[in-house]
């Protein structure tokens, strides 16, 4: 995009039509603002290259031929097909014939063989990361584990002006967080990445597992669980599973079916309390 023109357009091929975006310099400009706040995770380069293709909104190769898999994120899938294009259209945008360099989130290296890391951008000496830019126009979201809390935090905040703005898939119903309250629409979810929101009615133990209910009827309600033994890293940030009775919180993770629907949290910054006591 020229560096003075008022609006970027993308045109996207999907189930047979042509869909055009049309970004706000001024939204753009914003988006590069904030993923500059990012920088100050995932500190140890674990590596860099040309980026030469993008595989999908969170996954791209390197002219070497290294495939390199956006950590941190998740990004819609193929049943969002809409979406999942836009994101992929955004994250060529940003990387096609740039130098990445990528820095170390998690694990360097997933099942697959892709290199997982925090991919950075540097132009006009300025480092800009890609995952931040995602977040921050809309086409990402947080992902369950992330194992640096400092990046996990800025990405939350970045989630969060997008979310509040509909940008992206925030303007999507679909994406909005699912009920508590509604477990049967949750156990829909059976198997994605997805949000729930609600206030927590009880906090309960269980052999090696707090439970964490939104509903009375605990076998059949949506519930929080988080292993006893990992409780600890709640408590060391203030998080004490046993306060969160009577707050709104909102969870982020895979939804599994074990009686009622459950998210597995592993890692404290799955948990945003959005309303106290």
């Amino acid at each position: 995009m020229p560096p003075h023109s008022g609006l970027s357009v993308i045109t996207m091929a999907w189930g047979g039509r042509h869909w055009r975006l049309r970004l706000a310099a001024g939204a753009l400009a914003l988006a590069m603002t904030d993923s500059v706040a990012a920088i100050a995770c995932g500190s140890e380069t674990i590596g860099t290259g040309q980026a030469a293709r993008v595989t999908d909104g969170r996954t791209f190769g390197l002219a070497d031929g290294r495939e390199v898999r956006l950590a941190g994120i998740e990004v819609p899938g193929a049943a969002s097909a809409e979406r999942a294009d836009a994101a992929r259209m955004a994250l060529t945008a940003l990387v096609t014939g740039q130098t990445i360099v990528l820095k170390r989130l998690d694990t360097d290296i997933d099942r697959y063989g892709r290199v997982s890391a925090h991919a950075f951008i540097e132009r006009d000496g300025v480092a800009r990361s890609v995952q931040s830019d995602l977040l921050a126009q809309g086409h990402a979201r947080v992902a369950a584990r992330l194992a640096d809390r400092a990046c996990a935090l800025e990405f939350l905040a970045l989630e969060r002006k997008a979310r509040t703005a509909k940008l992206g898939l925030w303007g999507d119903p679909y994406y909005e967080p699912r009920r508590a309250d509604m477990p049967a629409e949750i156990l829909t979810e059976r198997g994605r990445f997805t949000l729930v929101e609600g206030k927590v009615s009880s906090v309960r133990e269980s052999g090696g597992i707090i439970y964490v209910n939104f509903g009375t009827r605990w076998s059949q309600g949506f519930a929080i669980t988080i292993a006893k033994r990992n409780a600890g890293l709640f408590t060391s940030v203030g998080l004490e599973p046993k306060t969160l009775t009577g707050r709104r919180v909102r969870v982020r993770g895979w939804i599994e079916a074990r009686s009622g629907p459950r998210v597995q949290a592993l890692r404290p910054e799955q948990i945003e309390i959005v309303e106290p006591n």
